[in-house]
C-alpha cells in the first residue's frame, strides 16, 4: 500500500507546474460525510513503520476546514455499532478474470465484520449493477453468491454500481456503520453516471469505501493542471521555490513538512490560497483522479483504504491488511463553524506527533438545502 496524504496528485501539480516540469508528487485524498450539518472524520494513525497508533484523544488533533479551526469530539466504541457491507464485484470485462480469487473470502468477510451485528449484500455489475444479495445476516450465503459468480458481458460501470450501492445502504437504519468492499479494474469503462454527480455523492455519504483493484487495459488519462494564482498576504514569498519561499528546500523553509515534499505542497497551497479557492481545486482535482484511477479515488474520498492486487494471494493479504486497519480508526467529529454549500477541503493533524502518519479524510461536500 502506498503511503497517502492530505491531497491528490492533480491539486499537488496545478501548484508545481509554473515552477517545475518534471516534479511529481502522489497524495491522497480522503472526504467525509455531512449529517445536519455534523461532519465525521475517521482517520487511521500509524508511525512511520506502519504501526498503528493507539490512545489518542480529540485534544491530539488539530483540524482545518476551508482553512478555519475547529472544534472537535470524539466518538467512543465505534467498533461496536452494527455494521452493513456491500460486496461490489466487476463481474464484466476484464472482472471475469478474476472471479477465481473471490472462491474462498467467507474467513476474510467474517474477520472484516468483527465480533458486531450485521448486514451483508452482494452487488455485481458488468454494463450496469444488480444485487445478486440483499441485505441480510450471515456471511455464508454471500461467499458462495460471489464464489460461483458468472462472467458477464464487456462493460464495467464501476460508478454506476457504487451510487448503486451507496443507495441500497441509505436504505438501513441509520445505526448501521455503512462500508462497501469494492473489487474492480481501475478504469471505469461505460457508467452513465457522470463523474462530477460521482464526487459530490461520495463527499456527501456517510459510507467508507475499501478498493481492491486489478489493472485496466486501458491507458491512464493524462492529468493537466493550469497554473494557480498566487495572491499577496502571505507569510511566504509568491515564488515557492525562492529560499523563503514554501516550497524552499531550505532546512527551516517549512518546518511541517519533515522531509515529506507531498505535506510541503499541500501547505504551500494552503499558504498560497484563499480557502474557497483552494476548496473548488480540490473538487475539481477528485474529478480528474477519478477519471485516471476511480476505485483508488472513491476510497480516497470516502476515508477508506486502496490496494492493487493481481490474484487471490495479494488479495487475501490486503484484506488481512483492511481486517486488521478496520476497528481502530479514531472517528472525529465536529459541526463546521461556516457550514457553506459546495466543497470543502479539510487538513488534520496530530499537532504534538509529527513523527506519526495520518491517513484521514480531506475533504466533504455540503448540497444546497
Amino acid at each position: 500500500m502506498r503511503a497517502r496524504h492530505f491531497t491528490p496528485a492533480l491539486l499537488l501539480l496545478a501548484l508545481l507546474a509554473s515552477e517545475i516540469d518534471a516534479q511529481r508528487v502522489e497524495t491522497r485524498e480522503n472526504s467525509l460525510t455531512v449529517n445536519a450539518n455534523l461532519v465525521l472524520v475517521p482517520a487511521l494513525v500509524k508511525t512511520r513503520s506502519g504501526e498503528r497508533v493507539f490512545a489518542l484523544t480529540e485534544k491530539d488533533f488539530a483540524l482545518l476546514d476551508n482553512g478555519i479551526p475547529q472544534t472537535l469530539d470524539m466518538e467512543e466504541d465505534t467498533d461496536l455499532q452494527p455494521l452493513a457491507l456491500a460486496v461490489v464485484v466487476q463481474t464484466g470485462g476484464r472482472g471475469a478474470a478474476h472471479l477465481k480469487d473471490y472462491r474462498h473470502l467467507e474467513p476474510l468477510l467474517e474477520a472484516i465484520i468483527g465480533n458486531v451485528r450485521y448486514l451483508v449484500a452482494v452487488i455485481r455489475f458488468d454494463s450496469a449493477p444488480h444485487l445478486e444479495l440483499d441485505f441480510s445476516e450471515g456471511t455464508e450465503d454471500a461467499a458462495n453468491r460471489i464464489a460461483n459468480l458468472s462472467a458477464g458481458d464487456d462493460g464495467a460501470a464501476t460508478l454506476d454500481a457504487i451510487e448503486y450501492g451507496i443507495e441500497r445502504l441509505r436504505a438501513l437504519p441509520a445505526r448501521y456503520r455503512r462500508t462497501i468492499l469494492l473489487m474492480s479494474e481501475t478504469t471505469d469503462l461505460s457508467s452513465k453516471s457522470t463523474v462530477e454527480d460521482a464526487v459530490q455523492i461520495l463527499g456527501e455519504t456517510n459510507t467508507r469505501i475499501y478498493s481492491l483493484a486489478f489493472s485496466s487495459a486501458r491507458a491512464n488519462i493524462a492529468h493537466h493542471a493550469a497554473k494557480i494564482p498566487v495572491p499577496g498576504g502571505t507569510t511566504y514569498s509568491h515564488t515557492p521555490y525562492a529560499p523563503d519561499g514554501c516550497m524552499s528546500r531550505a532546512p527551516n523553509a517549512d518546518p511541517d513538512a519533515h522531509e515529506n515534499r507531498a505535506i510541503q505542497a499541500w501547505d504551500c497551497a494552503g499558504d498560497l490560497l484563499p480557502p474557497l479557492r483552494l476548496a473548488e481545486l480540490a473538487f475539481v482535482a477528485a474529478k480528474e483522479e477519478m477519471r485516471r484511477n476511480g476505485p483508488e479515488t472513491v476510497a480516497q474520498l470516502t476515508g477508506g483504504e486502496y490496494f492493487a492486487f493481481s490474484d487471490a494471494k495479494s488479495l487475501e493479504a490486503h484484506l488481512t491488511t483492511i481486517m486488521n486497519d478496520v476497528p481502530n480508526y479514531y472517528v472525529l467529529r465536529f459541526r463546521p463553524s461556516s457550514p457553506a454549500p459546495g466543497p470543502h477541503v479539510l487538513r488534520l493533524k496530530v499537532g504534538a506527533r509529527p513523527d506519526l502518519v495520518v491517513a484521514a479524510r480531506s475533504s466533504y461536500y455540503i448540497g444546497n438545502r
